[in-house]
C-alpha cells in the first residue's frame, strides 16, 4: 500500500475521470474511491484507459454503514463499476449503527478468504471499536482511515494504531491544517516547496499514509513531487506541536 494516495471525495462524472487520469500520469499508485463517493465508474475507466497495469496500482473502496446486511451485493457492485476482479483494500466507511459492526466485519473477512478482495481494513473507527472486531473475530483491520493532519496529531493515536498493527490512513490533511500557519510556510520556505508538500512529506516520514485530493492537474502533479526534500528531526518536531 503506498504511502501517498489520490483521493477522490467530491469528484463526479467527467472531472473525476480526468483527476484520475492526471493522478495516475503524475505517478500516483494508490486511488482511494468509496460507494457512497458515487465515481467507481469513473475511477475504473480511467485506471483501464491510463494503460497502468492493473497490478501496479493499489485501489480501495468502502461500504457505506446504510448497506450493512447487503455487503456482497455491494462489494460486487464496486468490483463491476471499478472493472476489478479483486478490490486490493475494501473498508467499512463508518461504524454501522444498532451494534452491526462485528457482523459486517465477519462478512469482510469472508470476502477477503473468498479472494474477493486483498486485504480488509475500517474508516473512522476508535481504538474501542477496532479492539471489538479482534476480540469477537480474531481478526484485526488491516487499516484505518480517518480524518488527520498536523493540527489533528496526537502521539497516542499514532502508537494506538501501531500496538494493535493497523496503519494509520489520514483523509483530508489540507482541510485540517492551516496552509498559512508560520511553522509550515517557514519550513516551506526552507526547502524550496509549498506548505501542502510539507503536510504531506510530514505524514509520510511518520508512515502515515495520506490521500490528498485535487482536480487541478498541477496541484496533481506538484502533490506527487515530494522526494528532492526530507524534514529533519527538529522540523518534523515543530509540526508534531501544532497538534498541541
Amino acid at each position: 500500500m503506498p504511502l501517498l494516495g489520490f483521493g477522490t471525495w467530491q469528484m463526479r462524472g467527467e472531472s473525476a475521470y480526468q483527476a484520475v487520469r492526471d493522478a495516475l500520469e503524475a505517478g500516483y499508485r494508490h486511488l482511494d474511491t468509496a460507494t457512497m463517493y458515487g465515481n467507481e465508474a469513473e475511477v475504473g475507466r480511467a485506471l483501464k484507459d491510463s494503460g497502468v497495469p492493473r497490478d501496479e496500482v493499489f485501489v480501495t473502496t468502502k461500504l457505506p454503514p446504510e448497506r450493512a446486511g447487503k455487503e456482497r451485493a455491494t462489494l460486487d457492485a464496486s468490483r463491476r463499476a471499478l472493472g476489478l476482479d479483486a478490490i486490493d483494500l475494501w473498508l467499512i466507511h463508518w461504524p454501522p449503527g444498532r451494534g452491526r459492526s462485528v457482523a459486517v466485519w465477519r462478512e469482510f473477512i469472508q470476502a477477503r478468504d473468498q479472494g474477493l478482495t486483498r486485504a480488509i481494513g475500517v474508516s473512522n473507527y476508535g481504538a474501542d471499536e477496532i479492539d471489538e472486531l479482534t476480540k469477537e473475530t480474531g481478526e484485526t483491520p488491516a487499516v484505518n482511515q480517518i480524518k488527520f493532519g498536523p493540527s489533528l496529531y496526537d502521539p497516542s493515536t499514532v502508537t494506538a494504531h501501531r500496538d494493535r498493527g493497523v496503519v494509520l490512513e489520514g483523509y483530508s490533511p489540507f482541510k485540517t491544517t492551516n496552509l498559512h500557519d508560520p511553522v509550515l510556510t517557514g519550513i516551506a520556505a526552507t526547502h524550496g516547496v509549498d506548505p501542502a508538500r510539507v503536510v504531506l512529506r510530514w505524514h509520510i516520514q511518520h508512515e502515515i499514509v495520506v490521500i490528498p485530493k485535487s482536480a487541478t492537474p498541477e496541484r496533481i502533479a506538484r502533490n506527487a513531487d515530494l522526494d528532492g526534500f526530507v524534514l529533519t528531526p527538529d522540523e518534523m518536531a515543530a509540526i508534531d506541536a501544532l497538534g498541541q
